[in-house]
């Protein structure tokens, strides 16, 4: 067990973000978040202590906090220097991407990514902590190390973009994945925080068997069903990404899941949610936060208007007739306004 160091705070200069979107069409441009909302990619949302706090990848990852949903600003990062073990288990890597945040017996789980771009040399690492509160005296991450590893030499799977989700019966389950065969979940030790049994209980929930770009799974339970969303197509290529935000759903965590035709996401279905138009391009890698009869849609998106930058856009997450998840337009200001 590691005691990683605290991270020098510092506050980045506000910037105003604009952009709005329509429902599995096209995103235009409208007002949306203010503040420190620039260079947010992958991100992963929680709510503590009266206050929302997202977890991104920007170089490393870093910690932003609200406490309305539309004003942001930066409060420091998780790691002053990775972790030694992830330099043994992907040599040459730089920087960690993809965090997901949860809160599970009595702690904070911090799951993050570790991978060399484009392979499957890849690696999902734990960190945890007491608190979110960077002013207690128990504010301090802990490295956990390794969870799950992928190797290009054995695995026809990839070990990042970690999501952590719990089925009716309160256990708790790892979802991952992208591109190869899809998206992979496994069921973890709330005690450790680790993966309880052997790959041969893992199950697949989602794949593009001729497109392969498929990743970012995140799953939220509405009504009867749990709904998993996943990314489709191209990221992190500024102006030029065509990320796309899809959904399909299934009355047990476990799956199978079906798209709004009935299609199995295991054969490549989903129906798209969100795609991008105008100057927003790719919006995807979403997470979602449920606050009582209250949801929203957190993701990021490329702003051709401003040379590709990447920014947050947060979005009431409502529900048609048949219980489809409908993506609104962007908050224009407080959440508790809205």
């Amino acid at each position: 067990m590691q005691v990683l160091p605290r991270c020098r705070w510092s506050i980045l200069d506000a910037a105003t973000l604009l952009c709005v979107a329509l429902v599995g069409a096209a995103a235009t441009d409208a007002p949306a978040q203010t503040g420190d909302v620039r260079r947010v990619h992958d991100p992963s949302i929680i709510q503590s202590g009266g206050e929302y706090v997202i977890f991104s990848t920007d170089g490393g990852i870093r910690m932003r906090r609200s406490r309305d949903l539309y004003r942001w600003h930066y409060v420091g990062d998780v790691f002053d220097r990775l972790p030694p073990w992830i330099a043994e288990e992907v040599p040459g890597v730089r920087g960690l991407w993809a965090p997901d945040i949860s809160y599970f017996n009595g702690r904070y789980h911090l799951y993050y990514s570790a991978s060399r771009f484009g392979t499957n040399r890849s690696c999902i690492g734990l960190a945890t902590n007491k608190t979110l509160d960077t002013d207690s005296d128990d504010y301090q991450w802990i490295d956990r190390g390794m969870v799950v590893r992928s190797d290009p030499n054995r695995d026809d799977f990839n070990a990042i973009d970690p999501h952590v989700a719990r089925d009716t019966t309160g256990d708790v389950y790892l979802l991952f994945g992208s591109y190869w065969s899809g998206i992979k979940m496994c069921r973890l030790d709330a005690s450790t925080g680790k993966p309880a049994g052997s790959k041969d209980e893992w199950l697949s929930l989602a794949a593009r068997p001729v497109h392969k770009a498929i990743e970012a799974p995140y799953v939220v339970q509405h009504g009867e069903h749990f709904y998993l969303f996943v990314s489709f197509d191209q990221c992190c290529r500024g102006s030029r990404s065509t990320y796309r935000m899809m959904v399909g759903r299934s009355r047990q965590l476990q799956g199978p899941y079906l798209d709004r035709s009935g299609k199995p996401m295991l054969a490549g279905g989903g129906t798209e949610l969100l795609a991008g138009g105008g100057s927003v391009r790719g919006p995807g890698h979403n997470s979602v936060l449920v606050q009582g009869d209250r949801t929203w849609l957190v993701h990021h998106f490329y702003d051709a208007a401003e040379r590709g930058m990447r920014k947050l856009q947060i979005r009431p997450l409502t529900w048609d007739e048949a219980g489809w998840p409908v993506a609104a337009p962007p908050i224009e200001g407080p959440a508790d306004r809205q």
